[in-house]
């Protein structure tokens, strides 16, 4: 299944690309009841408290064509975010499919300081995208074996990691 959060928005009767500024997770609202979540995905196959939120994990989740473990927050008010770490099984296989996502999500969410110098792009294989509906954090580090990570936060979320 492609990643169904993952299009450019194009403005009608214009040649420019809009940019998103709205983030969801896989098609749900942030605040979306953790029941009606796991009415529609199915079951997770496990799930913890910390610090207030209930992390809830999926596993051989399809998206872009990879296979992904799945993490999904809540709290209180719903869904507040989700994090996809994608398996793959070779250097190859790993700057692929970060090259796809990244691609992808700028098409989506715009330039990051690679090009523009406006949003922040900390290392060649990390980008991040602050935007008025929430925050996606795309990353990997093939010198400490770290995935692929796709990382969606609620504004709520993301104020609480950042302090912000």
């Amino acid at each position: 299944m492609p990643l169904p959060i993952l299009y450019a928005a194009e403005i009608t009767g214009a040649e420019t690309t809009g940019y998103e500024t709205d983030v969801t997770f896989r098609g749900f609202p942030w605040g979306t009841s953790m029941n009606e979540f796991i009415g529609r995905m199915g079951n997770p196959i496990s799930r913890e408290e910390i610090n207030g939120l209930s992390s809830l994990l999926w596993e051989n989740v399809e998206v872009n064509g990879y296979m992904t473990y799945m993490v999904v927050y809540f709290s209180s008010a719903g869904l507040q975010g989700g994090t996809y770490y994608f398996l793959t099984y070779s250097i190859d296989e790993l700057m692929q499919c970060y090259s796809e996502l990244r691609e992808e999500l700028r098409g989506r969410f715009g330039p990051t300081n690679l090009f523009h110098g406006i949003l922040r792009e900390m290392r060649h294989y990390e980008c991040f995208w602050n935007l008025e509906g929430g925050s996606v954090h795309l990353k990997t580090n093939t010198r400490q074996d770290i995935p692929v990570t796709l990382w969606f936060a609620s504004p709520e979320l993301t104020r609480l990691i950042t302090g912000g």
